[in-house]
């Protein structure tokens, strides 16, 4: 009898690989690039941590941008970490969980941008209580301070819903018993800008609590940055769905070629199996 024709590459399976070496390596430097990233973020976090004082960096977790960085930044690094280990050593376990991981960020982001949508009234609710925690360590947290400021002469606004909302804050609070010097104040970014001034007056918020919204709205912006957002937000839609397809699509690339591989892994190791299966057949 004739032995099986065919040829040899292809059956013995030596030198054919089923794995692409443009899918492997294009994943490999396409975590390599987040992973780089995610250390750039955690040492910023960190640095932006260290030069704080004790007592005010405990004050303020839950609105510490240096915190968010640090724990994006090191959920970014285990995540890419296992996609560029796992696309250069073809270990299907690692890939397997990068890109279950992958994807369960993508949903979530895609859950909340829905839920964010339907349930708008509580979301404005919950952005509302951020602000107003923001408001309270106003004075506790040098970066969340240059953060406020920074949104409120963005946005052109003061406070939450108004800028009578920095009475929350214990130095601008406008209560008789309030000894502190910035009673009844406002910041310096609530004032209105004017084209002739050329140097920044910081004094310029002092005992606007205590004046009604007319006379308050010569010298500062007297609405709040919520509702300020919220025009915005309905404002630049197109400009937000873009943000959101580029957040999107480097997460959609990085599962479609993760899948890719680890079928193509597979395929290679069912094939490893067969040859070692047919070795000893004298028909092979």
């Amino acid at each position: 009898m004739a032995r099986r024709s065919g040829p040899a590459p292809a059956v013995n399976g030596e030198e054919f690989s089923f794995v692409s070496p443009v899918v492997k390596y294009l994943l490999f430097f396409f975590n390599m690039l987040f992973w780089v990233i995610s250390m750039v973020l955690v040492a910023i976090g960190v640095y932006a941590r260290l030069m704080k004082h004790a007592e005010a960096a405990m004050a303020c977790l839950a609105v510490d941008p240096a915190i968010l960085l640090i724990v994006v930044g090191i959920l970014m690094f285990l995540l890419t970490f296992c996609g560029c280990i796992g696309s250069l050593r073809e270990n299907i376990c690692l890939l397997q969980t990068f890109s279950l991981c992958l994807t369960i960020v993508f949903l979530l982001q895609l859950a909340a941008g829905v839920l964010g949508f339907v349930f708008s009234d509580k979301a404005r609710g919950k952005v509302s209580e951020i602000i107003n925690n923001a408001i309270v360590h106003y004075r506790d947290d040098l970066d969340l301070q240059n953060l406020i400021d920074f949104g409120q002469k963005e946005f052109h606004c003061c406070g939450g819903i108004s800028y009578k909302d920095w009475s929350q804050n214990m130095y601008f609070n406008c209560t008789e018993d309030n000894p502190s010097r910035e009673r009844c104040s406002v910041p310096f970014s609530c004032c209105l800008h004017r084209s002739s001034q050329t140097v920044i007056n910081t004094m310029c918020g002092r005992g606007m609590q205590a004046l009604d919204y007319l006379e308050a709205g010569k010298v500062i912006y007297t609405n709040g940055c919520i509702d300020k957002l919220v025009n915005w937000i309905h404002s630049n839609l197109f400009l937000i769905g873009g943000v959101a397809l580029g957040l999107a699509i480097p997460q959609l690339v990085g599962i479609l070629l993760s899948q890719i591989l680890i079928n193509q892994i597979k395929d290679q190791v069912k094939l490893q199996l067969y040859n070692r299966q047919h070795r000893a057949d004298p028909w092979y």
